[in-house]
């Protein structure tokens, strides 16, 4: 099942079911106004939900109209919780080697989280926020899951059955911020502004094979003004979703709807590029002693998107152009 947040004008949107092929959508407000408000009932509007999308890709949907994926917000526009994790130990060895970073203990068995800002989701098509040359803005491509709810306390199988869709997103940076919210203890504000999302939800049967093992076993494209700067698999996590839920669930419950990331999509080889500008930056450190690839700059376009096997559209691109800074 694929379903998405049509932009109505309000907050939340409306709740939309969108064909398999991302070129149909039906109206589900009469199901649940919203997806928040689908996921809140889901033993209730679940099987209604499916019903509709399975009418819709069989061309039997009397409200099916065409599909502007331009008119979607982001599928859960805003979440009680949004939880970041990093489950590519590629990634964190790269930069702990490349800028002489400490080992973190204990980083193979218990993953990396922080709590990021779920009240503001940015839409697929939405400019990329500007302020200075001096932010070092950059883009990171990422998996995450939405899930029901969760017990506090929950094993890592139990907490991987709770997974009700699975989304694409690029978790929006701003790495000079970084170092010194790090040092304090209390996490990242100003580093990590509002993150934006592919247009489409979609529950794990869409991916078939691909969902293993509660990873995304999928390559994810990422381009820069038209080139290829990444194409790293998700099937390449340490830490899968299943596990990162139970981290976030040792010591509370999760309300459904909590938002739980993969952290920046990396993988051992290298050649294969990556999936943010300063993994890349490290790439090039120890391979030339210092960094080659700038940070965003206004006017730049940033694209991502996974797509199934057999290349068909799975969650819909992201495709940002870096906004001109706010005078």
């Amino acid at each position: 099942m694929k379903l998405a947040t049509w932009d109505n004008g309000e907050r939340d949107g409306r709740l939309v079911v969108i064909s398999q092929d991302l070129r149909q959508m039906a109206d589900a407000g009469d199901i649940a106004p919203t997806l928040q408000q689908a996921l809140e009932r889901s033993a209730e509007t679940w099987p209604a939900l499916a019903a509709r999308y399975q009418a819709l890709n069989e061309n039997r949907c009397a409200s099916a109209q065409p599909c502007d994926l331009r008119q979607l917000m982001a599928p859960l526009p805003r979440a009680w919780q949004w939880l970041d994790g990093s489950a590519f130990l590629s990634h964190s060895a790269r930069m702990q080697q490349a800028f002489s970073l400490p080992p973190i203990a204990g980083i193979e068995s218990i993953p990396l989280m922080y709590q990021g800002c779920g009240d503001d989701f940015l839409g697929p098509y939405a400019e990329i926020p500007y302020g200075t040359d001096e932010d070092g803005l950059d883009f990171e491509g990422e998996f995450a899951v939405i899930v029901d709810e969760v017990e506090r306390g929950c094993t890592p199988r139990d907490a991987l059955a709770r997974v009700r869709l699975i989304v694409q997103l690029n978790d929006i940076s701003m790495r000079t911020y970084a170092p010194r919210e790090l040092q304090t203890g209390f996490g990242f504000i100003h580093a990590k502004p509002s993150s934006a999302f592919a247009p489409v939800a979609v529950t794990p049967d869409e991916l078939g094979r691909a969902w293993i093992d509660g990873r995304v076993d999928l390559p994810l494209r990422v381009l820069r003004n038209g080139r290829l700067v990444g194409c790293l698999e998700g099937g390449e996590m340490h830490f899968n979703f299943g596990e990162l839920i139970a981290h976030a669930a040792k010591t509370r419950r999760l309300r459904a709807g909590t938002v739980v990331g993969s952290g920046t999509v990396s993988g051992e080889n290298a050649a294969r590029g990556a999936s943010c500008i300063a993994e890349l930056r490290a790439i090039e450190m120890l391979a030339h002693g210092q960094p080659q690839t700038p940070f965003l700059q206004p006017g730049e376009r940033v694209v991502m998107e996974a797509r199934t096997p057999d290349d068909k559209p799975l969650f819909g691109a992201l495709d940002q152009t870096v906004a001109a800074p706010v005078r």
